[in-house]
């Protein structure tokens, strides 16, 4: 596939994650899709992908994905996006529930895909965690990180 072709595929698959619903995913998520994030976080198939879309969706309805910027090279494409929702309702991670805190949040992703006969078989992970879990009140900046990060201190 062209690199523009492997660039539409992405940018459909985020549309498709953008209208909340995992069953779309079918169409472009592989059956053996792997995910190796820079977290605990580990997608393996189909099915884990459309279950972490589901319950991020279940803690974040209103949750929308924004292309910042996108390239390609060979059979990888490179995103960063820009996530934005509202966390009102639970969502679990690492296998901790996080009851719903009604905090607006904005954080970075930064994806690499790798694509294989038209579907992605394989996503690495940049988020920053830290910075989403204190926007959402779920870490607290200890004192010296409030002198120093003072802009980040709600």
């Amino acid at each position: 596939m062209s690199l523009e072709e492997n660039k539409a595929i992405i940018r459909r698959l985020i549309e498709a994650e953008n209208k909340h619903n995992p069953a779309l995913l079918d169409e472009f998520i592989a059956l053996d899709f792997v995910d190796e994030p820079n977290t605990p976080i580990e997608l393996r198939g189909l099915e884990s992908y459309k279950k972490f879309e589901a319950d991020f969706i279940k803690g974040f309805p209103d949750f929308k994905e924004t292309i910042v910027d996108i390239t390609a090279e060979e059979d990888r494409v490179w995103v960063w996006l820009s996530v934005t929702g509202t966390h009102t309702g639970e969502w679990s991670l690492f296998g901790v529930p996080f009851p719903a805190t009604g905090k607006k949040i904005t954080y970075s992703v930064v994806n690499v895909w790798r694509i294989a006969d038209g579907k992605v078989v394989e996503r690495k992970s940049l988020r920053d965690m830290i910075d989403l879990f204190n926007k959402l009140g779920i870490i607290e900046p200890t004192e010296k990180g409030k002198k120093l990060f003072p802009e980040d201190v709600s």
